[in-house]
């Protein structure tokens, strides 16, 4: 017979199952975005009433293109794992499974999609529909 204690049972459970890497990993690309937010809103405001070629010119150059992308890859890592916090909180079973894996899809596809509109305005390509 093998005999487990209360404390060996719950080992591993709890909020701090992963140890404080998530918590670090939220803290990091928190502060990110409070440095990348207002760079991205500059960048936002200097492209309001741009023409579509005057645009396509402006996120070619390297730093808005650069700052654009790099908040949306922190925002959207930061989002993944921000909605995976608040599903295990209130979703279980299968439910939970399948809000976290539309969350991490979402928020992949986002980035995806970000980030090649402004390869292809970086690359010049202007696409007509």
């Amino acid at each position: 017979m093998r005999y487990i204690t209360p404390r060996k049972a719950a080992e591993g459970l709890g909020s701090a199952h992963e140890g404080t890497q998530h918590h670090w990993a939220m803290t990091v690309s928190a502060v990110a975005l409070t440095v990348l937010t207002p760079l991205f809103m500059i960048v936002v405001a200097r492209a309001i009433g741009l023409s579509q070629e005057q645009l396509l010119a402006y996120f070619g150059r390297p730093f808005p293109a650069l700052i654009t992308a790099l908040f949306v890859i922190v925002g959207m890592v930061h989002f993944i794992k921000g909605t995976r916090i608040m599903i295990d909180d209130y979703f279980q079973g299968g439910v939970r499974k399948a809000a976290i894996i539309f969350s991490v899809i979402f928020g992949w596809a986002v980035i995806a999609a970000a980030v090649y509109a402004l390869a292809r305005m970086g690359l010049g390509a202007i696409v007509v529909l």
